[in-house]
């Protein structure tokens, strides 16, 4: 099966090729240029580089949020367009999900995504990683800090990771001490987002461009004026 999936959720934005879970090519971005200006050609060249067409792909995966409602809108309507032209499904996947996959684990580790959501607030949940796979313990959602902090068990290791950990790392600090771990990983995502899209595809779960929604978590700012 080959997949194209994009993110654009974050100013960190990606395009990969997968042929089932394995990579084949990825063009990683983080540039002042809007995701108008950068996005199709990133996804002309990873196509390109493998000879071949949008019409070729199997399915798409795309991170449909949370995150920049900007971003989110463009990465939709894209792959949205991608899929009419093809005739093929999209796998939407949670921006969150994608980031805790990157820490993902054999044994059992707490894993925490973090986004800065501005307004003073988070989007973030706590997943367990166990097995390989995640278990969502504290739901996804748009958070206070503090309020979603003290959700978690302050007592075990946590391993955070996200723009959002630079935005809050005192206070990370201030709930978790020494059980706080800030492992080292890209902020680019379309890899895991394909991957996590590829096993949704594959279990007949991908939806048509009519039926997928953006998970934003809270109100844009044009509708929070309404």
């Amino acid at each position: 099966m080959i997949i194209l999936a994009v993110d654009t959720t974050t100013f960190a934005g990606s395009v990969a090729l997968l042929e089932n879970e394995r990579l084949l090519a990825e063009v990683d971005i983080d540039s002042a240029k809007t995701y108008s200006e950068r996005l199709l050609p990133a996804v002309d060249f990873v196509l390109k580089t493998n000879g071949l067409d949008i019409k070729d792909m199997d399915g798409f995966a795309l991170a449909a949020g949370p995150g920049s409602f900007t971003g989110i809108r463009i990465g939709l309507s894209t792959v949205k367009s991608f899929s009419y032209a093809s005739g093929k499904p999209i796998a939407a996947v949670s921006t969150l999900e994608a980031l805790a996959w990157k820490l993902r684990h054999p044994q059992s580790h707490l894993l925490c995504p973090l986004l800065d959501a501005k307004k003073g607030e988070i989007f973030a949940a706590l997943f367990e990683s166990k097995g390989g796979k995640l278990k969502e313990i504290v739901p996804q959602g748009a958070y206070l800090p503090d309020c979603f902090f003290s959700l978690l068990p302050s007592h075990r290791v946590i391993f955070f990771v996200g723009n959002g950990v630079d935005a809050y790392r005192n206070k990370i600090f201030e709930y978790f001490k020494d059980k706080a771990r800030f492992p080292s990983r890209s902020p680019f995502i379309a890899y895991e987002v394909g991957y996590l899209g590829y096993d949704l595809l594959k279990k007949g779960k991908g939806l048509s461009f009519q039926e997928v929604k953006p998970f934003y978590f809270r109100k844009s700012q044009a509708e929070e004026k309404n």
